[in-house]
């Protein structure tokens, strides 16, 4: 879990977590957009969230596709749910 929430914990991956979770499967260069960061700096924040286990990453063609790892985020908020209750 800690693995997880530390990931969370940078705004800019924060932010790529709620893009995905609002628009579905997006390519890099879509995720990257709305951020003002180059793209070496995009992909480190990707691989720490594949990483973690809350994003997948693949290739469709000459596309890098991301999306949420849905079972993750479930745990987080499991987890978050144990703690309030």
């Amino acid at each position: 879990m800690c693995v997880i929430l530390s990931a969370l914990a940078d705004p800019v991956r924060l932010s790529i977590v709620e893009q995905l979770a609002e628009k579905g499967e997006l390519p890099v260069g879509a995720i990257s957009s709305p951020h003002n960061i180059t793209a070496p700096a995009i992909s480190r924040h990707l691989r720490v969230l594949e990483s973690a286990g809350v994003i997948e990453r693949r290739i469709d063609r000459q596309w890098r596709i991301c999306s949420l790892q849905k079972p993750t985020i479930q745990d987080v908020i499991d987890w978050a749910q144990r703690l309030i209750n």
